[in-house]
């Protein structure tokens, strides 16, 4: 059977998608997370953006995603998706991007669905800080071989927006990947979470993603020092050229009164 997650969205409006499907779903909120039965197939919708399906088919997910347009804010151009199969057994686990699961309830879902957004989420925020490290990739390149970056003071500025635009984006986006609240209610549901989110790699990526971080916030810091000796040569030139002028005039009005 089918468990795909959508990333698709910087977040949803939960309370109005809640408003418009319990009045023909089964539907319940819990906290930033809502979730509907739909037949004998669960979905989550997380807050921050995500959808997670179990056991419906890929017509039933596009369907959902379209009605989900109107709920949106941000909406991404194209989604992220992850896709798994699961099956049941005696024991939780993850292998091959196949999850068995021990029991059909719906909190056991819940909780695995948890580390699965978040992955899923975290994988854009890999693609949007990679492409701007790779887009800002050569001004410590030129920085290093030439000494100076060579972009006039509104490019330099405009680069300083754009890049300090995607870090706040990004270091606010983090909170999303600590270990969700609802596991101090239902510390007996964590372990769930645990696996899928070490399956997932999500601490180690987080930690990844955080080091560059780290490297974008010096790629702030060179081209606000580059902007900084721009300022402070044009002031010199301009300095200079005062001098200059002042000497001048002071040689004219010596030779006007000479004569």
């Amino acid at each position: 059977m089918r468990c795909t997650s959508y990333s698709t969205a910087g977040s949803y409006n939960l309370l109005s998608l809640f408003q418009s499907l319990q009045k023909k779903e089964k539907a319940q909120l819990f906290r930033n997370v809502l979730h509907i039965q739909k037949n004998k197939g669960h979905i989550f919708y997380f807050s921050y953006g995500v959808i997670v399906c179990w056991g419906l088919t890929e017509k039933e997910e596009l369907l959902t995603i379209t009605q989900l347009k109107k709920y949106e804010d941000n909406t991404y151009q194209s989604a992220e998706i992850d896709e798994f199969t699961y099956n049941y057994g005696d024991a939780m686990r993850i292998s091959d991007d196949d999850i068995t699961l021990q029991n059909d309830s719906t909190l056991t879902k819940f909780s695995i669905s948890h580390g699965i957004a978040q992955s899923v989420k975290l994988t854009i925020f890999e693609e949007r800080i990679h492409r701007v490290i790779s887009r800002t990739r050569s001004l410590p390149e030129q920085l290093a071989s030439k000494g100076k970056i060579s972009m006039s003071r509104k490019e330099i500025s405009r680069k300083m927006g754009s890049l300090s635009k995607e870090r706040h984006f990004i270091s606010l986006g983090t909170e999303i990947f600590e270990t969700p609240e609802f596991f101090w209610e239902h510390p007996d549901l964590e372990p769930y979470y645990q696996r899928t989110a070490h399956y997932l790699e999500i601490n180690k990526r987080v930690e990844a993603l955080n080091k560059r971080l780290q490297v974008m916030h010096e790629l702030f810091e060179i081209l606000n020092n580059q902007l900084q000796h721009q300022h402070s040569s044009r002031l010199e030139w301009t300095i200079i050229i005062l001098i200059l002028i002042e000497v001048v005039l002071g040689v004219l009005r010596d030779v006007f009164h000479v004569i």
